[in-house]
């Protein structure tokens, strides 16, 4: 089952039972993909705390289950608490990551137990209620929002799973697709307005909205995400060392901490190695560069005598299709994700060779905007006209100003029912466990 929105149906009938096979198909997959990375460890490593920048697995577990059970028991269907007194333990803005492991914290058992009471419950909920008469029940809106907030956690689980030391527990299969190395290095997007953001898609979250115009200068972009090969070469000219190409705050953070690469990188008899779930292996030069902060990207764009593309550039880049004037869903137009059109959903435990996914570009031929990673962009996180806070304050509006920075893309670790040319992702300038890259832009 696709995740996109569904075509045109013929009845008010057809469209409650297509709007419920597609929040049941989004909900179930969440849960399968759950489920493959909490019982892919032993409890211990369940319990454990990988980073302090990150929750123990078992957390995130029941907190998935609680949000389901918050918004969809509780707020739709009116119902009681099912247990007052775990909420509190799982509610993200009271407690900091660091702080999680010394909350009386359900086990294991008990969390998937509680996990999968809340999912028959929705499931007999999905099956009667009305989607429609509501903001948050109009398209099935509040269902396929608690998809989307799993997947999102599954992505930060699976931050956690390269955090954590020891023996691989997860496999994928490699990305194989179609390759093209010898692509132009950039692509000129002309000026002018486009519509940027959605009044439209039915899932789309509140800091997406709504769509309104924007203009841009003409700018050249960079064809595909940096590679690995590229950013070594900032490495071997002493980028690191250079405080030139650093904001401050950056050359502050790389000082401090004595960052010289990539995390998870090191090198060892004069090559470059990664750590990348259990596995250590050479950095491969014609990988998109992961791992990387804000800062990290900043000053490579420095250096090579460019900048990061704000996050209007990368949108107009992304959906604007200068023969119709439309901006559409996605690169490549307006149909869902396939395997031909990006690496998304963790099918693959890496990012694909840049140049891949040809069928994924856009009109101008930009290519992996959607998935393999995460990228930087130059702009803060702010909301855009017109918004308006929804279905709570704490998801887009509380991280609004001048500490967040845009992320836009996705990458491989991001379901497809959780990204789109509008999806707005958003982290501090100093993060770097999180499935980040970037590419660059000049001015023309």
């Amino acid at each position: 089952m696709t995740t996109g929105s569904p075509s045109a149906p013929s009845s008010a009938s057809e469209s409650a039972s297509r709007l419920r096979e597609r929040a049941a198909a989004a909900l179930i997959a969440a849960r399968i993909r759950t489920a493959g990375l909490t019982d892919a460890v032993t409890d211990e490593d369940l319990t454990a705390q990988h980073s302090p920048l990150m929750s123990p697995l078992v957390w995130d577990l029941a907190h998935i289950g609680n949000q389901e059970e918050l918004w969809l028991l509780q707020r739709v269907a009116g119902r009681e608490s099912m247990r007052p007194e775990i909420e509190p333990l799982y509610d993200a803005f009271q407690h900091p990551r660091a702080e999680r492991p010394r909350l009386p914290l359900l086990g294991p058992v008990e969390a998937r137990r509680y996990a999968a009471e809340v999912r028959g419950r929705v499931f007999d909920l999905l099956e009667t209620t009305p989607l429609e008469g509501s903001t948050l029940l109009d398209d099935g809106f509040a269902f396929g929002m608690i998809a989307q907030h799993e997947q999102q956690h599954d992505e930060t689980m699976l931050i956690t799973h390269q955090l954590r030391r020891g023996a691989p527990v997860l496999t994928a299969p490699e990305p194989d697709g179609p390759y093209d190395p010898s692509l132009a290095a950039e692509v000129l997007v002309p000026g002018g307005p486009f519509t940027m953001g959605t009044s439209a898609e039915p899932w789309s979250l509140d800091n997406e909205r709504p769509s309104h115009e924007r203009d841009t200068a003409p700018f050249w972009i960079d064809t595909v995400p940096v590679t690995n090969a590229a950013y070594l070469a900032f490495i071997a000219d002493g980028g690191y060392r250079d405080p030139r190409w650093w904001a401050a705050p950056g050359w502050e953070q790389i000082r401090e901490h004595s960052i010289e690469a990539p995390l998870f990188w090191h090198q060892e008899a004069g090559q470059w190695l990664r750590r990348r779930f259990g596995v250590i292996e050479p950095v491969p030069d014609e990988e998109p560069v992961l791992h990387v902060s804000w800062y990290e990207a900043d000053a490579y764009a420095r250096w090579a005598g460019r900048r990061l593309p704000t996050e209007t550039e990368w949108e107009k880049a992304a959906r604007h299709d200068p023969a119709t004037g439309r901006s559409t869903r996605y690169p490549w137009g307006d149909a869902d994700p396939t395997p031909a059109h990006a690496n998304l959903g963790q099918r693959h435990l890496r990012p694909a060779r840049a140049g891949s996914y040809p069928a994924g570009a856009s009109p101008l031929g930009v290519r992996q905007l959607i998935g393999d990673v995460w990228e930087w962009t130059s702009s803060d996180f702010l909301p855009y006209p017109g918004f308006r806070a929804f279905p709570y304050r704490e998801y887009s509006e509380v991280f609004f100003g001048p500490e967040h920075k845009v992320l836009r893309g996705g990458s491989f670790a991001v379901d497809p029912v959780a990204c789109r040319g509008t999806f707005r992702n958003w982290d501090l300038p100093v993060r770097r466990q999180i499935f980040s890259g970037f590419r660059t832009a000049r001015d023309v």
